[in-house]
C-alpha cells in the first residue's frame, strides 16, 4: 500500500488531508445530477400534460357543446355549461331510426371483431409456425394492402356486393369491413403469437396433444392479451367507420350510427350542431365501456407485443 500523503501545514503536519475536499466536491456534483434530473422529469411531465389536454379538448368541447341550444351555440362560446339542457339528448332519442341504426352497429361491429380476431390468429400462427413458400410475399401484400386507401377499393367492392345481393345487409358491410379490419389484425397478432415460445407447444404434442389442440390449449391463453389489444383497435375501427357504411348501405333503415348522424343537417335550416354533439357523445360511450372492461389486459397485451415482434 502507498503512504499516506502528508500535506505540510503550518503549526504541523496533516495526513489525507485532500480527502473531505474531494468528498465534498462529488457531493455536489451528486446534487447537482438529481436536480438535472428532476428538472428533465418535470419538463417531461409538463409536456406530457400540454398533449394530454390537447387530446382531450376536443372530447370536452364535444360533451360541453351538448348540453347547449343551438342559439347558445351560435353566440360567444363557454367553456362551462352554465345553463346546461338535456334537450339535444332528448332530440337525439326521438329522432328516427335511433335505435335502428344503434342495434345495426353493434351487430356489424361485433361480427367484424368476432370474424377478425379468428381469422387474423389462424392466419399469424401460420406465420409464425411454418416456413412456407411466399410467406414473406406474404407479409409484404399484407402491408400494401393496409396502405391502400378505402376508396380505391369502393366501386370493386360495391360491384361484388351487388352480384352477391349483400347490399343493406349486416353480411355485406361485415365483409367490407374486414377488408380493411383484417390486415391490421394480422400482422398485430404475428406479432403476439411470435413471442410465445413454440417449445410450449412441442411439449404438449409430446404429451399426445394434436397440433391444433396444442395451439388452441396453450399458444392461445398466452396470447389472450394480445388478443384483447388487437380487438380493441378492431373495435374502434369498425364502430367508427363511415365511407363504406355511407354507400353499402344506402337505405335509413340500414344504416349505422356515424352514418345516422346525417340526419341532423336539415337542409335550408342548417346543421343541428346540439343533435350532432349530443349523438357524438353517445356513440362514444361504447367504446369506453369496451375499453374500460378490457383495460388491464390492453396494458399487459401491448407490452407483450413490444417485447418480441
Amino acid at each position: 500500500m502507498h503512504p499516506s500523503v502528508v500535506v505540510p501545514v503550518p503549526g504541523g503536519v496533516v495526513g489525507d488531508a485532500i480527502a473531505p475536499e474531494v468528498a465534498t466536491a462529488e457531493t455536489s456534483e451528486a446534487a447537482v445530477r438529481r436536480r438535472r434530473v428532476r428538472a428533465h422529469r418535470v419538463l417531461l411531465n409538463a409536456v406530457g400534460l400540454v398533449v394530454i389536454g390537447m387530446a382531450a379538448f376536443p372530447v370536452y368541447w364535444m360533451i360541453n357543446t351538448s348540453f347547449r341550444t343551438n342559439l347558445d351555440i351560435r353566440s360567444d362560446p363557454e367553456f362551462l355549461p352554465v345553463r346546461g339542457t338535456l334537450a339535444n339528448y332528448r332530440t337525439v332519442f326521438e329522432r328516427d331510426f335511433f335505435w335502428t341504426a344503434f342495434r345495426n352497429s353493434i351487430m356489424v361491429t361485433l361480427l367484424t371483431v368476432a370474424l377478425a380476431l379468428f381469422m387474423a390468429f389462424l392466419a399469424a400462427l401460420a406465420i409464425s409456425r411454418f416456413r412456407f413458400r411466399g410467406r414473406v410475399a406474404f407479409l409484404v401484400l399484407i402491408l400494401i394492402v393496409q396502405m391502400v386507401p378505402a376508396e380505391a377499393l369502393m366501386i370493386s367492392l360495391v360491384k361484388v356486393l351487388d352480384g352477391w345481393h349483400l347490399r343493406n345487409s349486416i353480411i355485406g358491410l361485415t365483409i367490407a369491413y374486414l377488408a380493411f379490419v383484417l390486415p391490421f389484425t394480422v400482422w398485430t397478432l404475428r406479432g403476439f403469437v411470435a413471442g410465445v415460445p413454440k417449445e410450449l407447444e412441442e411439449a404438449a404434442m409430446v404429451d399426445g396433444a394434436s397440433r391444433l389442440r396444442a395451439f388452441f390449449t396453450v399458444t392461445f391463453p398466452l396470447v389472450a392479451p394480445g388478443l384483447v389489444a388487437t380487438g380493441i383497435f378492431a373495435f374502434i375501427q369498425a364502430w367508427n367507420e363511415f365511407t363504406y357504411a355511407l354507400v353499402i348501405m344506402d337505405r335509413p333503415s340500414k344504416q349505422t350510427l356515424p352514418v345516422w348522424i346525417q340526419f341532423f343537417n336539415e337542409g335550408e335550416r342548417g346543421t343541428n350542431w346540439g343533435g350532432v354533439m349530443a349523438a357524438s357523445t353517445l356513440i362514444t360511450i361504447p367504446v369506453i365501456v369496451f375499453f374500460l372492461m378490457v383495460q388491464r389486459r390492453v396494458v399487459a397485451g401491448m407490452t407483450a407485443g413490444a417485447v418480441k415482434g
